[in-house]
């Protein structure tokens, strides 16, 4: 070729190449996750038309036309009695009934504090460097702080009774404390479903089968209603106990569960090379099985967290007034009336708020626990 090429004296020509796609920046991201066929371009153009439909809309009922103070619900509607926009001077007027309920009003800075011991306290627990004994006894302190300020009669606190507490801190103490104490029992009955001992074993069976096949609102209204009729004469158990000792046992059998397949999931060589090194049945689970079915099973767990967290509503049903409930109680004032979603969507936004970061911070373990595997 290059003999022919010589002697035509010219050089034969080089088709031009096509320029390569971009595959970095935002570019290369949108071409990559928005347009990488025909089919995921054409379900993106439907999006974006959606997202114009509905979007400003949104905007305009919520912020643009929004009524932001007002005396009273009749401020909020039009001269045709028609609200032009959402009606944020409900909450507003209801936000601390909406978040504390019935606790007294003038010592609703209690509450307000003990929500954020929570908060503090569940953030610190994202912080690996602190899990162990200082972690155990940061959540002992909280708990002893928690109970000084909801019950008071010490320190020159007012005592209140449980059955004045409500809203937000009310939601809290069921679903923290509910799976804090769930989580030791949902290991200790998926080892036992796992035993070798046929009683243990049958006894663990039959409880997480017979939890998980009825539905909480069966398990608090025999916590509410059935149990105090076999108790003795004149012995009576305090209602939000009652809630909490219910939530507890329903989320540990879900929670035995998830934490039964990671066991399964646990290579029979792990257990070998465990018995091998003269490692007794508890110290190999506590120190080689536990931790890495642990790790397999973070999505489900935090999605049984989640469940509870949410599942915290339904103990309207039995009396008590938790987020939800107090946001139905705020709706019953003659004064405002039917500004039901704005109450909703303030409500959704804390539930939100809570249970996205939980799904957030699983991810983030999930991926650091995998790199570990990997290397």
């Amino acid at each position: 070729m290059a003999d022919i090429e010589h002697e035509l004296g010219r050089e034969l020509p080089v088709p031009a190449a096509r320029p390569r796609p971009r595959t970095h920046g935002p570019i290369g991201w949108l071409r990559a996750n928005l347009f990488s066929s025909l089919f995921n371009t054409f379900l993106t153009l439907i999006a974006l038309c959606l997202l114009a439909v509905t979007i400003p809309p949104i905007i305009r009922w919520g912020l643009v036309d929004a009524v932001w103070s007002a005396p009273d619900g009749l401020a909020c509607r039009g001269a045709d009695g028609q609200e032009a926009g959402a009606c944020w001077a409900f909450v507003g007027d209801k936000l601390r009934f909406i978040l504390f309920g019935r606790f007294p009003y003038d010592e609703q800075w209690r509450p307000l504090l003990v929500v954020a011991i929570f908060v503090g306290l569940i953030v610190a627990s994202c912080d690996r460097r602190l899990w162990g004994r200082r972690l155990v006894g940061l959540w002992l302190a909280g708990f002893v702080a928690v109970g000084v300020l909801m019950w008071g009669g010490v320190l020159g606190l007012t005592y209140v009774d449980t059955s004045l507490w409500s809203g937000l801190p009310l939601t809290l103490i069921l679903a923290v404390v509910g799976m804090l104490f769930a989580f030791p029992l949902g290991i200790l009955l998926a080892l036992g479903r796992r035993s070798e001992l046929p009683a243990v074993r049958a006894v663990c069976v039959a409880y997480i089968e017979l939890v998980r096949g009825v539905p909480l609102i069966t398990v608090l209204f025999m916590a509410s209603v059935m149990l105090p009729l076999f108790l003795p004469s004149g012995l009576t158990i305090d209602k939000l106990l009652r809630a909490q000792v219910a939530f507890i046992l329903f989320a540990a059998a879900y929670l035995a569960e998830v934490v039964r397949g990671g066991l399964q999931a646990i290579p029979q060589g792990q257990i070998e090379a465990a018995d091998a090194l003269g490692l007794g049945y508890w110290r190999r689970t506590r120190l080689i099985v536990l931790p890495q079915a642990l790790a397999m099973v973070i999505p489900p767990l935090v999605n049984t967290f989640i469940g509870t967290f949410k599942d915290t509503s339904l103990v309207i049903i039995i009396g008590l007034f938790d987020l939800l409930g107090t946001v139905n109680a705020a709706l019953a004032d003659a004064n405002w009336q039917g500004f039901y979603v704005e109450a909703y969507v303030f409500a959704a936004a804390i539930y939100f708020g809570f249970c996205f970061f939980m799904s957030r911070y699983s991810l983030m373990l999930e991926r650091e626990f995998n790199q570990s595997r990997q290397h």
